[in-house]
């Protein structure tokens, strides 16, 4: 240990300086919006008992956070590098644990058909984007057991799990294409699974 570690992370703290940061960009004449985590890069602070679910739970000391603001809050500034998460503020950087994706799709809305779809989704804490080249879907599929998971890019490298119930209408809304079943948006084809491995009937 470096020694240089004066303070313990913690979600009351990290609260408060992205707060205090999205002050400062709103006197600075900036527009309210995600926090540019890209641009920052700031000291690792140590790793902090936060846990995202499968479900999109956000949990801190092993507790829910009930509080949807929050966590809307901390999902501004996910960060995600050499596959680890975490929470980054302008002046610090913690580590916390992500089971499977950090976002929850939970709806979606197709508008269009064939090439033309457009399938735009929904995330359990607001976010919104149209699948295709700069939000495209990917499915992986569990090597024993054949089941899909199926994914949809958010921003930046940070995925939505796509939710059973949506999967199920999404797959209402399948094609054969090149071999392959799978869904059309934004002019993009994304595959699920080959056409001769679907199941019949």
């Amino acid at each position: 240990m470096s020694g240089q570690k004066t303070v313990t992370p913690s979600a009351d703290g990290l609260a408060a300086s992205i707060r205090a940061a999205e002050k400062a960009a709103g006197k600075a004449g900036g527009t309210r919006g995600l926090p540019p985590v890209h641009l920052w890069n700031p000291p690792f602070c140590g790793d902090l008992d936060m846990r995202i679910a499968r479900d999109g739970t956000w949990y801190y000391l092993g507790s829910p956070i009930g509080r949807f603001e929050l966590v809307k809050l901390f999902s501004s500034i996910l960060k995600r590098e050499e596959g680890k998460y975490f929470l980054v503020t302008p002046v610090e950087k913690v580590g916390i644990t992500v089971d499977d994706a950090p976002f929850v799709a939970v709806d979606f809305e197709a508008t269009g058909a064939g090439t033309g779809q457009q399938l735009c989704f929904t995330t359990h804490v607001g976010d919104q984007m149209v699948a295709g080249p700069e939000h495209p879907i990917r499915v992986e599929r569990d090597a024993e057991t054949g089941e899909p998971s199926p994914y949809v890019l958010v921003r930046g490298n940070l995925e939505a799990l796509i939710d059973r119930k949506s999967f199920y209408r999404l797959v209402e809304l399948g094609c054969h294409y090149d071999g392959w079943f799978g869904l059309w948006s934004g002019g993009e084809f994304s595959p699920v699974i080959p056409s001769d491995e679907l199941p019949e009937g």
